[in-house]
């Protein structure tokens, strides 16, 4: 017994550090990916004759319309092209001390958040996946949910700092989590109640939104939230975590937004972004949420 313990304890620990560095490959794929969709963004809007920032449209013109090998990561202070020991997740940042190999420019902590972030998702979801993986189906459900990770995250980012979502990602991660929604209902003995159970999260969280945006005439909430409800009620998938999900969205929304108005560095009037905060409550909801609602459930009721 204790045998069979330690080898399934070791296969978890390897698995677990192959998704890790998995995990930072695919941050660092994911940050370079926020930048890109900024200048493009940033030229749309210029082509458009729109407003935008002329000196972040000069700052990162250069990573529009690069496509097939002519497509290479870049310094977005000196636009010296990176060789490939500069783009190594995590260690080329600590390497240079935060800073650009070429121009000696500050980099900030943009690119290593994400990618540790994205590392430790990998590896959290797969220790904590509250599922049995023991079959292909089952496996390819919890790849579609680190790669929705994946598109989650360069939301999560644009958001914060841009406060947009992106069409661009929040289309083909509505096909991903469509696509993890179906192995998750026929994975189900009971196909129509958990079908009915799909529909009512998604009812519950792009409902609402959407219900919020025609009051407002979007005023209060863009109509980008109403998609990213649509995705988070597919991978939600019961209106239990849908309803988790927005209590969490909106408790992480105050630790944030109370601190800052107390401090007076926000104010009521401040724009502060809902996405990551939906994103960041699905997240909890989807890998704990019924052992949340169970502790509930006991302790209150």
């Amino acid at each position: 017994m204790s045998l069979t313990v330690t080898i399934v304890s070791m296969d978890t620990i390897y698995i677990s550090i192959i998704l890790g560095l998995v995990g930072l490959v695919f941050g660092s794929f994911a940050g370079a990916q926020v930048w890109r969709l900024r200048a493009r963004q940033l030229a749309n809007d210029k082509q458009a004759h729109e407003p935008y920032d002329k000196h972040e449209y000069q700052r990162l013109a250069a990573l529009v319309g690069q496509k097939g090998t002519a497509d290479r990561s870049q310094c977005l202070h000196c636009h010296h092209q990176l060789r490939w020991y500069d783009l190594l997740p995590l260690v080329s940042w600590m390497s240079t001390k935060g800073t650009c190999r070429y121009c000696h420019h500050r980099i900030g902590f943009f690119e290593p958040l994400i990618e540790a972030g994205m590392a430790i998702f990998f590896v959290v979801s797969f220790i904590y996946w509250p599922f049995p993986l023991e079959s292909t189906l089952a496996i390819v459900q919890f790849g579609l949910w680190l790669v929705a990770g994946v598109m989650l995250a360069i939301l999560f980012a644009y958001d914060a700092k841009w406060f947009l979502l992106p069409d661009i990602i929040v289309f083909p991660l509505v096909g991903v989590a469509a696509g993890y929604s179906v192995i998750a209902i026929l994975s189900q003995p009971d196909i129509a109640g958990t079908l009915l159970s799909t529909g009512e999260a998604i009812l519950i969280l792009a409902g609402l939104y959407l219900a919020l945006w025609l009051i407002s005439k979007g005023q209060w909430i863009g109509f980008g939230d109403v998609k990213l409800g649509l995705v988070l009620g597919l991978l939600v998938g019961t209106w239990q975590l849908a309803f988790l999900t927005l209590f969490l969205a909106n408790l992480i929304g105050c630790l944030i937004v109370l601190p800052g108005l107390i401090t007076k560095k926000l104010s009521r009037t401040t724009q502060v972004p809902f996405g990551p905060m939906l994103i960041a409550a699905c997240f909890i909801a989807v890998l704990w949420g019924d052992t949340i609602i169970n502790w509930y459930l006991a302790a209150f009721l």
